[in-house]
């Protein structure tokens, strides 16, 4: 069982990974991870080649990492929790044996997924819900309420249905945050602020319409102004790359914030990602730009 020591520190990590990423703007570097010290120690919370981090001081898993290799996380499944297989090796020792540990403690989890090298989006807490020994791996839920279903892998409809929104909410727009600011070099496509705590990954074409993938090419890094501005259709972006303040809003006199921060950005040219397939999509834009239209 985890100890009161284990636990306050495991709790302090995560304290230290919540704040790290949000100034980055959601994500943490490897190497930030790796060199990691609480109280002049050492604690890495990555491991430096595998995907799972077990210190030697812990009784349960402090982290395990999972390689997105699309939109979606592709170990997650139709019932919303992640299937993560078991380390190669005995199934009843090692890795496995902490990961079981984390189970039976209810001890909770980092889940780092990987978007980009060395990038990574932390997903906390996250627990082990089971253990399928047929199958050779640990379900792992996204909240603590799953912790208290008898069986997981019977989920009734209203549960998979939380499930999956979880999924949606806790690890999809996270990691289509942390892609999109990735690939913008963190900074404000419009106005090039680069504090990534004031920066949103803004969807071209709307999360839930068929055209709205979670890709780069459907995002714009803006920061939360802008963001708030194009939501609303103040702010539009033509399939030039151009930005467009709404006429009102033009012919409005009011304080600095209106001047400098939309006014002023009439006309300018998104800052754009350097490779090009990350660059925004001239037909999503065009979509989008009817709808600012018909505002104006």
């Amino acid at each position: 069982m985890e100890s009161a020591v284990e636990n306050a520190l495991r709790l302090r990590i995560m304290d230290w990974v919540r704040e790290r990423a949000d100034l980055n703007g959601g994500f943490l570097h490897r190497d930030e991870l790796l060199e990691f010290q609480i109280d002049g120690k050492k604690i890495p919370v990555i491991d430096y080649s595998r995907g799972i981090r077990n210190p030697a001081s812990f009784a349960s898993t402090l982290s395990i990492v999972s390689t997105a290799n699309g939109p979606y996380d592709d170990t997650e499944s139709e019932d919303g929790l992640l299937h993560y297989a078991y380390r190669k090796g005995d199934p009843w020792t090692g890795d496995n044996r902490k990961l079981r540990n984390a189970l039976e403690s209810g001890s909770p989890l980092i889940l780092f997924r990987k978007e980009v090298p060395n990038i990574y989006t932390p997903v906390m807490p996250v627990y082990v819900v089971d253990d399928e020994p047929d199958n050779r791996q640990f379900l792992i839920a996204l909240d603590e309420s799953f912790t208290f279903i008898p069986d997981v892998r019977y989920l009734t409809a209203p549960q998979r249905q939380y499930a999956l929104r979880l999924a949606k909410q806790r690890l999809h727009q996270p990691a289509f945050r942390t892609r999109v600011l990735v690939a913008y070099e963190t900074r404000c496509a419009v106005c090039e602020l680069k504090h990534g705590s004031l920066l949103d990954a803004a969807h071209i074409v709307p999360d839930g319409h068929e055209l709205g993938a979670p890709t780069v090419n459907n995002g714009l890094s803006l920061c939360k102004i802008h963001h708030a501005a194009y939501d609303q259709n103040m702010l539009g972006v033509s399939p030039d790359y151009s930005v467009h303040i709404a006429l009102d809003l033009l012919e409005e006199i009011d304080g600095p914030m209106l001047k400098h921060g939309l006014q002023e950005m009439h006309k300018r040219h998104l800052t754009l990602p350097s490779k090009r397939s990350d660059r925004p999509s001239r037909d999503h834009l065009a979509w989008r730009y009817e709808q600012f239209q018909a505002r104006v």
